[in-house]
């Protein structure tokens, strides 16, 4: 009768292979849906069909991913021990152990360098927004997100920043109606944000974010009620002023405004019903604002290129 065979203890190349993905999953794959935005400016300009400004485009969206991602490792590095505690943060790659702290910084620096790099032989004014979205996540991941309002204001500007360096990138202008637009978008997705986690996290939500123990619902959903007013003004504005004086044309413009207002609309009855927490998940689930996204993209696209 043969002896069972032993298991082979997990050699130094199999703890290397199964640190691969968890790095990667450290850095949030995910989020970089958010730096889609780059592309905004230079698409409503209609310069994306030019190759040289899609490069440049491209080149402005990798920097901001690289970027991101660097700060995405540095904030997990800092947070490891009120991760540790949350219920379903304390299974990121960071606090888990599955990365370990030195792994994370030295990818936090490389990343770092390579987006900013990228960003300067795009674009000295790209790096400088760039490095200037560096600079602020950084303070906010040491120190602002404790800081009640200010954390909400960090977190919209960070998506301004991006639509300003894909602006940047391509060398076109922004106008200031769609500043506001992303000004206020930004604003409301911070404070639905913000609402879904004080909503998951309950009577803890104080202990694991001091912000959200400053924060009541009332306040919230006054900050929630106020941006989208306004980013639902701000667009229809714009929309109005870009429409074209075409009488006989067809307002594809003006009809974008149908599908955004229904967006807004349906992201803050599914932020009501406790989602919102992670607003990619959201955009990536939700049928419905799946659908007003593309007939969004349709109306704005035949607009600007057809």
């Amino acid at each position: 009768m043969t002896e069972p065979a032993t298991r082979a203890a997990p050699g130094p190349g199999d703890a290397r292979a199964a640190l691969v993905p968890s790095l990667v999953r450290a850095c949030r794959p995910k989020q970089w849906a958010k730096n889609v935005l780059v592309f905004v400016a230079p698409a409503a300009a209609g310069v994306l069909t030019d190759a040289y400004s899609l490069r440049l485009t491209l080149q402005a969206f990798v920097a901001f991913c690289a970027v991101s991602s660097a700060t995405y490792l540095l904030n997990d590095t800092l947070d490891i021990e009120s991760d540790r505690r949350h219920p379903t943060k304390r299974n990121r790659p960071i606090a888990s152990g599955a990365v370990p702290i030195p792994v994370a910084v030295a990818a936090a620096v490389v990343l770092f360098l390579g987006g900013v790099a990228l960003a300067v032989w795009t674009n000295p004014t790209l790096a400088g927004v760039v490095a200037g979205y560096a600079v602020l996540t950084t303070a906010y991941s040491m120190f602002l997100k404790q800081v009640p309002v200010l954390d909400l204001v960090i977190l919209s500007a960070g998506f301004i920043l991006r639509l300003l360096g894909g602006a940047y990138a391509a060398g076109v202008e922004v106008s200031e109606w769609f500043l506001l637009v992303s000004l206020f978008g930004s604003l409301f997705i911070a404070g639905a944000k913000r609402f879904a986690e004080k909503k998951e996290l309950g009577e803890e939500a104080a202990s694991l974010r001091p912000t959200l123990g400053a924060y009541s619902t009332d306040y919230l959903g006054f900050v929630r009620s106020v941006a989208a007013a306004a980013v639902m003004i701000s667009y229809c504005q714009w929309a109005v002023e870009s429409g074209g004086t075409d009488r006989y044309a067809t307002p594809w413009v003006q009809l974008s405004i149908i599908p955004f207002v229904i967006a807004i609309l349906r992201y803050a009855l599914l932020v009501d019903q406790g989602q919102g927490s992670a607003p990619e998940e959201v955009f990536g689930s939700d049928r419905q604002m799946q659908l007003m996204g593309v007939l969004l993209v349709v109306c704005l696209a035949l607009a600007v290129y057809a």
